[in-house]
């Protein structure tokens, strides 16, 4: 059967190409520590999901209010099983893909609506919220094996909504949980441009734009209306906009990147740049998106701080996902490089060690919290089945083609097979143990010669790069793609070696404080590494910001780490770790550290006002993993 989604691109309606092209299906493989996550997290927290605990919402359909979202689970879940088959392609992702469609389809209504609610109770609360969802899964699952039956269930199951909203019907930003002001109802966008995408049909491009209409117009819940495209390309804050939640609102400008693909309408991705480049200016924090209470907050600035619930999964895989759109219209290198930087601290840090459950909040100090349960009777919160979406994203964003060749931008040791412009495969192989340690050997199998362009992505915080072909130097763009043209062969040997060199990085605010980083990931200390002791600790920092430091490989090994780094103080050797490795005690036993005062007070240094309560919902007692997800 034909796999993946680009067999569809000869009959979908899409106007704009990508300009980086996703690698195919099954493609790359990674292997290594980078690849031990990918590998538990498909078979952990995918392939092992209790399928009748997200199908029971929708068969017995049983919710009616605000607060009931059952109606994500099966959705956010087979986005990332999806995302897992077509990395792992094996019979057992396989064998889940298909019963969770059958058992999803069985529970549809005569109409069609596939979701957890009786038709007096459609569109309230995050019913329309959970039917994006929905559709999102289908798509996948039809991207995943061109069944169209599963199509036609998925166009079905959206008449539905266009059934309910439009002109002259309801008005849609109305509908939803009133606190977001349409944010939630209105994402919907996305899989209905998809839809259209893979279709053609006028009645989706239709219902799309009335949605993107319905945005200026008054409404119950927006009186002046959301303005989301005219307020972003003003320029305003993320917290400016209607409503500040963060993860629905890049959820809407994820919508109208695939609405720009299929018309061509150039101001809905400016707006999305906008809104993306407004999250990096006042939202991104040393280890990913600023968040609180799944808000924004202004979280650059507060980042040093005590934050209440800050940097909630969902909103890190969303703008994950977002970076991944931008990535893919314009083939700018600094998306991937801030996706990659999302993926080596906070995405990483927040999967527990078998891949079955994650953390809900994270912050660049704490402790490491596991997620409630929001639902006892789903056994799952949001961000359980967030956190695969943006983690199982990294094989389809870190190498694919562009018009002119191949394109990597992720060095991780693995694998992957591209098609090149001559119509036969690239293999590539990584060797090495990027990002932890300086060199990449990219080595290159071939079935003849061919010229084609091979972009290399040289990473911005790579103050001095080395890349050479067959021993020949070659020029290294920083922030920018080594555009290689030449006549490949089989053989060819690349070596690529990036600048690990630790650096200072200075509070936002401008406190005093400073955290280290070495390449893209942040140093931290670790409590069970480097217990709190006595004494006043100031790091050195030389004028160009760069930190004496080396590497204790030894102590790595010890401790289970990717990378120890010692840096000398008066107070003796600080040691340091990488910031995903930190905290794995998963307790308030196992507390961390990455923005540190100076003089750094070595007795207090964990007692940052971050704490369990501080990162989780529940107030009365420790989150803890439930029995049937913990690792046997």
């Amino acid at each position: 059967m034909i796999t993946g989604w680009w067999h569809l691109m000869a009959v979908a309606s899409v106007l704009v190409p990508n300009v980086f092209e996703p690698a195919p299906d099954s493609s790359v493989r990674f292997g290594g520590w980078l690849g031990h996550h990918h590998d538990v997290c498909v078979t952990g927290g995918l392939v092992g999901q209790d399928l009748e605990a997200v199908i029971k919402p929708y068969r017995d359909k049983v919710e009616i209010g605000n607060g009931d979202w059952r109606c994500e689970y099966w959705g956010k879940w087979f986005t990332g099983l999806a995302l897992g088959d077509a990395y792992a392609h094996n019979a057992a992702s396989a064998a889940a893909r298909d019963a969770a469609v059958d058992a999803l389809l069985a529970t549809a209504a005569d109409d069609g609506y596939l979701g957890t609610r009786i038709p007096e109770h459609r569109g309230k609360g995050w019913d329309i919220w959970g039917r994006k969802y929905t559709l999102l899964g289908l798509i996948a699952a039809y991207d995943r094996t061109g069944d169209q039956a599963t199509l036609d269930a998925a166009l079905r199951a959206a008449d539905t909504l266009l059934a309910q909203f439009g002109p002259g019907k309801a008005h849609l930003p109305d509908y939803g949980y009133e606190q977001w002001k349409g944010l939630p109802s209105s994402s919907v966008l996305e899989p209905i441009a998809l839809l259209y995408e893979r279709t053609g049909e006028a009645r989706l491009l239709d219902f799309a734009q009335y949605i993107v209409g319905a945005w200026d117009q008054p409404g119950v819940l927006a009186p002046q209306g959301m303005r989301l495209i005219q307020d972003a390309l003003a320029g305003k804050k993320p917290t400016e906009l209607v409503a500040a939640k963060a993860y629905e609102q890049m959820s809407c400008f994820e919508g109208l990147c695939e609405l720009y693909r299929g018309t061509g309408n150039r101001q809905y991705l400016d707006a999305a740049l906008a809104l993306a480049e407004g999250v990096l200016k006042h939202e991104v924090t040393l280890i990913g998106p600023g968040s609180s209470g799944e808000q924004w907050f202004e979280g650059k600035l507060k980042q040093t701080e005590a934050m209440y619930k800050p940097m909630e999964v969902c909103v890190t895989a969303t703008w994950m996902k977002l970076c991944y759109q931008l990535l893919r219209l314009t083939g700018e290198a600094r998306w991937a490089e801030e996706i990659e930087r999302n993926l080596y601290n906070a995405m990483t840090a927040t999967q527990m060690p078998d891949g079955r459950w994650w953390a809900f909040f994270v912050g660049p100090n704490g402790e490491r919290v596991p997620s409630v349960v929001h639902h006892d009777d789903v056994g799952l919160s949001c961000c359980i089945v967030s956190g695969p979406r943006g983690l199982m994203l990294t094989p389809k964003w870190a190498a694919g083609t562009s018009a002119e060749g191949l394109v990597v931008n992720l060095y991780a040791p693995g694998q992957a097979s591209l098609p090149t412009p001559g119509g036969q495969t690239a293999h590539l192989q990584f060797d090495g143990n990027y990002p932890f340690a300086e060199q990449t050997t990219i080595r290159l199998s071939l079935a003849r010669p061919e010229p084609f362009e091979l972009a290399l992505r040289i990473p911005a915080w790579s103050h001095t790069t080395r890349l050479t072909v067959n021993g020949a130097e070659q020029p290294t763009p920083r922030g920018d793609y080594a555009r290689l043209q030449r006549l490949w062969q089989d053989g060819d040997q690349i070596v690529l070696t990036v600048d690990l060199t630790v650096r200072a990085q200075t509070a936002p605010v401008g406190n005093g404080q400073i955290a280290l980083t070495r390449g893209p990931v942040v140093l931290t200390l670790d409590e069970q590494m480097m217990p709190a002791r006595e004494g006043l600790a100031t790091i050195r920092v030389a004028d160009d910001g760069t930190v004496a430091a080396r590497v204790d490989d030894r102590l790595a090994r010890r401790w289970g780490k990717q990378v120890v780094v010692r840096v000398p103080s008066e107070a003796g050797d600080l040691v340091f770790c990488d910031f995903p490795s930190a905290g794995a005690g998963w307790s308030s036993e196992s507390r961390y550290r990455s923005w540190l005062p100076q003089p750094l007070d070595l007795a207090t240094v964990y007692d940052t006002g971050q704490t369990w309560q501080t990162l989780s919902h529940r107030q009365d007692a420790r989150p803890e993993v439930p029995a049937a997800r913990r690792g046997g």
